[in-house]
């Protein structure tokens, strides 16, 4: 089971490079470096399992997450391709995929999100970020968010399952992002029912969360 991972949320402009890239090297590399140790023993044995924590976000990318949706995007990719070739050696690969997760993982990023120094990015963009992306993320957490006990029932069941799947989505809420970005090849449906959600009616979204 790979569960390491690290976050981040932010105007791009305020996320150093060094940031980004020891965020990848914990949340894919990480990834890559397990199943490079374990799989060539799964393979000479015919049989084997690997469960990866990924996150709905490495299925849609979420406003001022750009560089955590990035990493998580690479483990499903990552996944994707190796999947077909571990099945020629009775090897399964799953991906649990939860939303919102209330921990001391999220509450620490959001605790420093709110202390963080935001002047290498312009105004406009500071207020988006801190008056509504944080605010909105609240109640998404609140409304939404699963307890890690659920997470780890979830990831349980994929482990017991006797055909285990590839793809498992801990949060029934999100099923419509999910089928939204798949009914629109050309991804503006979901680019403007985001849109329309942040910067039009953040307020209804808010109340229909609470």
């Amino acid at each position: 089971v790979s569960n390491a991972g690290v976050g981040m949320a932010g105007p791009l402009e305020c996320q150093s490079l060094a940031a980004m890239q020891s965020l990848m090297d914990t949340n894919f590399f990480g990834l890559v470096r397990l199943v490079k140790e374990v799989l060539p023993d799964m393979k000479r044995r015919r049989g084997g399992h690997i469960v990866v924590i990924s996150s709905i976000m490495g299925l849609q990318g979420i406003v001022f997450n750009d560089v955590y949706s990035a990493s998580k995007f690479a483990v499903e990719g990552f996944c994707e391709s190796l999947v077909v070739q571990a099945l020629r050696f009775n090897v399964a690969i799953s991906l649990v995929e939860p939303g919102p997760v209330m921990t001391e993982f999220e509450t620490k990023l959001y605790e420093e999100a709110e202390r963080a120094d935001y002047s290498r990015t312009d105004p406009e963009t500071a207020e988006i970020f801190t008056k509504l992306y944080l605010r909105n993320s609240r109640d998404v957490f609140t409304s939404l968010g699963q307890t890690p006990e659920d997470i780890a029932e979830h990831t349980l069941r994929v482990i017991e399952a006797a055909r285990p799947p590839f793809r498992h989505q801990t949060n029934v809420a999100y099923t419509p992002m999910a089928a939204l970005k798949h009914a629109d090849p050309s991804g503006a449906l979901i680019t403007d029912a985001f849109y329309q959600l942040v910067f039009k009616y953040d307020a209804v979204l808010r109340f229909g969360l609470r």
